[in-house]
């Protein structure tokens, strides 16, 4: 796939699920307003999580005159939609990730300084279900977030 292929590609996919918001939205009786497309468009690019304050500044950059109380009610109904997950953290402040088109995956992130990465391990996968099943449970979803120290973390503290 070429560059051009690939950009044509995220354009229709931005299509789409940019579709599924504005019917989402109708369904609240509401419309996508510029401010809205901005947060939208800023959030659905991005590849990996974001926090509030990165997400702010990208959207601040792109149109100045979008609010932080703007931003939070542009992500519930995000979130509300099934568009985007908020991610906990140990740190007190919540990322973002785009979960449409994305494959599973958990998260293990620093206690102390909030990094968080993605990881998939399909042994963890199948213990899971295999829980599930021992107390009579159908598994459909979860989402797993493993807490501890990152290596630069545990460098500082001098901690193995």
């Amino acid at each position: 796939v070429n560059l051009v292929e690939e950009l044509s590609l995220k354009d229709k996919y931005i299509k789409n699920v940019q579709q599924i918001f504005i019917d989402f939205l109708a369904s609240k009786q509401l419309r996508l307003t510029s401010p809205r497309k901005t947060i939208f468009n800023e959030i659905v690019m991005r590849e990996t999580h974001t926090n509030i304050d990165e997400l702010y500044n990208a959207v601040k950059q792109k149109d100045s005159r979008i609010g932080l109380a703007t931003m939070y009610r542009t992500l519930k109904l995000l979130i509300q939609a099934d568009l985007v997950r908020e991610v906990a953290t140990a740190g007190g402040k919540p990322f973002y990730e785009a979960v449409v088109g994305r494959s599973h995956h958990d998260h293990l992130t620093c206690e102390k300084c909030g990094s968080s990465i993605e990881f998939n391990n399909q042994q963890m996968e199948l213990l899971q279900e295999e829980i599930a099943k021992s107390y009579g449970y159908t598994l459909t979803g979860h989402a797993l977030y493993l807490m501890g120290l990152c290596p630069d973390c545990r460098k500082k503290k001098n901690i193995r």
